[in-house]
């Protein structure tokens, strides 16, 4: 059967249109389907926790579905190297956070480049550390802390989540600007029942995971790691009194592969400062111990850019090497 003239004519200019539509998603169209945030930890983490309350309020504020997939494994590299290698179409997102900063350096072997292949969006939150010691140590403040530790050298073991993890770069920072050496422990596990009971007596931990052993007095902190006093712990000091320049804090953050449109880098931005603006949003980033931190994707950029630098000093100065 042949086809009218008329109808003919109008299929024919509908697949002459198909070359010229974008590759990359555009912002007036953006999200027209659900789109995947790439979390580098398990169900349940920290990490995980906020991305789905991001994903969360991106889904009620953009029109589709944001859904949190995780992909753990090589210390968050897989997930990394899986968003890398996905279209830059702006359908996978990837939770961006410290740990991929330090990765940077520590591992020599990446199949990835994360200052070339990893697009900064939109910074969410900062997870600030506590230095906390076993309630056996003597040390009260940071500076009994380092006479303490000076006086002891090598018996002072350091608790941390992992080699080359937050808690761990943290310590290795505060050793090196306070002269001091510190046994480092990883854990694949959770560390915080042996340093309650003294087998190890210190640790750099996240304000989340430790916050309910500070209050009832379980562990006793000395100082906080951000350079600013916190409003969820007002009466402690920061290390950076006694150690200045000191500031060491996890974060989170969306990115995408390099490539992805401007626009909906833009889009995305926007909404997520729009939802660190919002109390109801705000609200439930301080319960969990963290702190909204809003940065145009500019300035987050740069960010990215300094942190990588940062630890890449502190692993060179400590020569840790990833597993």
């Amino acid at each position: 059967m042949r086809l009218q003239r008329r109808n003919f004519l109008h299929l024919a200019a509908g697949v002459a249109t198909l070359p010229a539509l974008p590759r990359h998603a555009r912002a007036d169209t953006y999200p027209s389907r659900p789109v995947r945030i790439i979390v580098g930890f398990s169900a349940g983490s920290a990490s995980d926790i906020i991305a789905r309350l991001t994903a969360q309020y991106l889904s009620e504020n953009l029109g589709h579905q944001f859904v949190v997939e995780n992909h753990s494994g090589a210390a968050t590299n897989l997930a990394a190297e899986y968003v890398v290698r996905a279209a830059p179409d702006g359908y996978t997102l990837l939770l961006l956070t410290s740990a991929n900063t330090v990765n940077a350096t520590l591992y020599t072997k990446l199949n990835f480049n994360l200052r070339t292949d990893v697009l900064p969006i939109a910074s969410i939150d900062l997870v600030p550390y506590v230095m906390e010691v076993t309630n056996a140590l003597p040390a009260k403040t940071v500076a009994d802390f380092i006479t303490y530790a000076k006086a002891n050298p090598g018996k002072i073991n350091m608790a941390s989540n992992g080699i080359g993890s937050g808690p761990h770069v943290a310590g290795e920072l505060f050793q090196m600007m306070a002269g001091v050496k510190l046994v480092h422990v990883a854990y694949t596990g959770n560390p915080y029942g042996d340093l309650i009971a003294g087998q190890v007596q210190m640790m750099f931990s996240p304000i989340p995971a430790s916050i309910a052993y500070v209050r009832s007095k379980q562990l006793r902190p000395l100082a906080v790691g951000t350079p600013t006093r916190l409003q969820i712990l007002p009466d402690l000091p920061t290390v950076a009194e006694t150690l200045p320049g000191y500031d060491a804090s996890g974060w989170h953050a969306l990115a995408a592969p390099k490539g992805v449109s401007a626009d909906v880098v833009a889009l995305i931005s926007k909404t997520v400062a729009a939802g660190l603006d919002d109390p109801a949003f705000k609200k439930k980033l301080t319960d969990l111990g963290s702190l909204p931190m809003p940065m145009t994707s500019a300035e987050f950029g740069k960010f990215v850019v300094n942190d990588i630098a940062k630890w890449a000093k502190v692993i060179k100065f400590a020569d840790i090497k990833a597993d």
